[in-house]
C-alpha cells in the first residue's frame, strides 16, 4: 500500500525535522482516534494542548508525532519518533498545503446555510462510483478539520470534496485559500447563525468568502432560486470565478431540477442537466434531496466525471444518524411507528424541509403525524418570531400533534390551535414521558432541533418502545441537512 506521508515528504512538507524514518497511513489530531499508522499532529487548542497526549498517541501505534521544538527540547526519551516543528497548527497547514500542491484531484469547495454536509457526501459519493475520492469526514470543516481533512487526501487521488464551516465573518476566506477549489458551490444562504450577524447580506457574504481561494479558471455553482443570487454571483465573478453556474426550479438555471415525487422510501427526480433530460431515483424522500441530486449532477459535470453514471449512483445515497435518518419500530397490535431522526441540527429552512417531508409521507392505519421539535439556536433577537412562524407550516403539512422544547419552541406551541399541542417542555428530557404515552401503532414521528436542544435522547426512548418480537431497524432515509 502506497504511504500517504514518509518521513521525508512530511519534513519537507513542514520544513521540520524527524527523528526517525517512518512511512504513516493516516493523520490525526486527537489521540482518542488514532489507529496504528496514523501521524499524530499535537495542536495547542484553545481549551487542549495536544501535546499532552503525544505518549497516548504513539503508544496506540502512531508511526510518529509532530510537536513544537520547545516541547521536544524538554523531553527526557531520546528514541520518540517525532517531527518537530515551530508551530504545529502552522505546521498541519502546510501539509495540508502539500497534499494539495502534490496532485491533480478536481476539488470542490462545498459550503451553505443548509444542506452542505448532505450535499457533500452525496458529490464525494457518486464521484468514489468514478474515480479515487477523498472527502471531509463528518463535518470537519472548521479551521482544525479543513487542514486535517485536506492533510489525509491521497496524492494519487482523482476528485475531492470538503466542507467548508462558518458561524462568524472572515473564517471561510482562509479556508477556501487553503483548499483552492476547482468548484466552489453555495447550497443556500438563509437564517441561520443571525446572533453573529446583523442581517441575512452579511450571512450572504459571509458565504461568499468560499470564492477567495478558486483557481484561475474555477467555478461557482449557485442557488437560482435563493434570493441572494446575484449578490452571490456578484461575488464570485469579482473574486475571480471563470465560470458561475445554477441550479434550481427556475427556468433559466443552468441545472434544474423539473419535477420531483416521493418513490418508496426515496424520491424520483427529472432534471435538465446541459440540456439534457436526466431522471434519476435518489435513496431519501423529499424535494430537498431531489435538489442535492441536481447540485450533485451539475457538480459532477462541471469537475469533468460522467453525468449519467453519476445519476445512476444517487439511488444508494442515504441520509446520516441525526440528518432524517428513518427508523421502523415495531408495535405490538397495530402498524409500525415510523420515526425520522432528524436531532442534528436545525434552522428555519430545515425545519419546513424536515415538516414538508413529513407531510408528504402517509401514516399507518389509525396513525398520525406527529413533530417533535427543540429550539433553532443563534438565531439572535428575531428567534422567537421565527420559531412562532412554523406554525403555518405544520397546519398546513397536516401534522395532527406537536410537542416541543425549549424556551423558543415555546413561541410556537403557544402560535398552535390547541388541538395540535401535544405538550411543552422547558429542555427536551420532559417530553419523554407525554410523548412516550402518546404514540403508537401506525404514527409517524419527526424529532428535530438544534444539537444544542439535546433532542437525540428522545428518538433512542422512541426506538426502545420496540415489541420485543419486533426491532428498530433503519430504513431509507431523508435529511435536510445541517441547520
Amino acid at each position: 500500500m502506497t504511504a500517504l506521508w514518509t518521513a521525508k515528504e512530511a519534513a519537507g512538507a513542514v520544513r521540520g525535522r524527524s527523528t526517525q524514518d517512518w512511512s504513516a497511513s493516516g493523520v490525526s489530531i486527537d489521540s482518542r482516534s488514532v489507529v496504528p499508522g496514523d501521524l499524530f499532529v499535537a495542536i495547542r487548542g484553545p481549551n487542549v494542548n495536544g501535546h499532552r497526549f503525544v505518549g497516548e498517541a504513539l503508544s496506540k501505534g502512531a508511526v510518529a508525532a509532530m510537536v513544537e521544538s520547545d516541547w521536544a527540547g524538554a523531553q527526557s526519551e531520546p528514541d520518540l519518533s517525532l517531527l518537530i516543528v515551530e508551530d504545529t497548527m502552522a505546521g498541519l497547514n502546510a501539509l495540508a498545503r502539500a497534499a494539495r500542491d502534490r496532485g491533480s484531484a478536481r476539488i470542490a469547495a462545498v459550503t451553505g446555510s443548509v444542506g452542505k454536509t448532505s450535499t457533500k457526501d452525496a458529490l464525494a459519493h457518486a464521484l468514489a462510483a468514478q474515480g479515487r475520492t477523498a472527502a471531509t469526514l463528518g463535518n470537519l470543516n472548521n479551521q482544525w478539520g479543513l487542514p486535517l481533512s485536506l492533510a489525509r487526501m491521497p496524492a494519487r487521488s482523482d476528485f475531492g470534496v470538503f466542507e467548508l464551516g462558518m458561524n462568524h465573518p472572515g473564517e471561510l476566506t482562509p479556508l477556501s485559500r487553503l483548499l483552492r477549489p476547482d468548484l466552489a458551490i453555495i447550497t443556500a444562504v438563509e437564517s441561520v447563525h443571525l446572533e453573529f450577524f446583523d442581517s441575512e447580506e452579511a450571512i450572504a457574504d459571509a458565504k461568499a468568502e468560499i470564492f477567495a481561494g478558486l483557481v484561475a479558471d474555477g467555478a461557482a455553482l449557485l442557488n437560482a432560486d435563493n434570493r441572494h443570487f446575484d449578490r452571490l454571483r456578484r461575488a464570485a465573478l469579482e473574486a475571480g470565478a471563470g465560470r458561475v453556474l445554477s441550479f434550481g426550479e427556475t427556468p433559466d438555471a443552468d441545472y434544474r431540477l423539473l419535477a420531483w415525487s416521493i418513490s418508496g422510501g426515496g424520491s424520483r427526480v427529472e432534471a435538465a442537466i446541459d440540456g439534457q433530460q436526466v431522471a434519476f431515483d435518489i435513496g431519501a424522500p423529499g424535494r430537498h434531496w431531489a435538489m442535492i441530486g441536481v447540485i450533485v449532477l451539475g457538480a459532477a459535470a462541471l469537475l469533468g466525471a460522467d453525468v449519467a453514471r453519476a445519476a445512476d449512483s444517487l439511488a444508494a445515497v442515504r441520509a446520516p444518524k441525526g440528518r432524517g435518518l428513518h427508523h421502523r419500530v415495531a408495535l405490538a397490535g397495530g402498524a409500525p411507528l415510523i420515526v425520522i431522526d432528524e436531532s442534528y441540527n436545525a434552522s428555519p429552512a430545515s425545519m419546513r424541509a424536515a415538516i414538508s417531508v413529513l407531510g408528504a409521507m402517509e401514516p399507518g392505519p389509525g396513525g398520525r403525524r406527529i413533530a417533535v421539535l427543540g429550539d433553532m439556536l443563534e438565531l439572535g433577537e428575531d428567534s422567537g418570531a421565527l420559531h412562532a412562524a412554523l406554525a403555518a407550516d405544520l397546519e398546513a403539512q397536516g401534522v395532527d400533534l406537536v410537542f416541543a422544547a425549549g424556551p423558543d419552541m415555546a413561541r410556537l406551541f403557544e402560535a398552535l390551535p390547541a388541538s395540535m399541542r401535544g405538550a411543552h417542555a422547558a429542555q427536551s428530557e420532559g417530553l419523554t414521558d407525554p410523548l412516550m404515552a402518546a404514540v403508537g401503532p401506525g404514527d409517524i414521528v419527526t424529532v428535530k432541533g438544534s444539537l444544542g436542544s439535546r433532542m437525540a435522547p428522545l428518538v433512542d426512548a422512541l426506538r426502545a418502545l420496540a415489541d420485543e418480537d419486533g426491532n428498530g431497524g433503519e430504513m431509507r432515509s431523508a435529511a435536510s441537512g445541517r441547520g
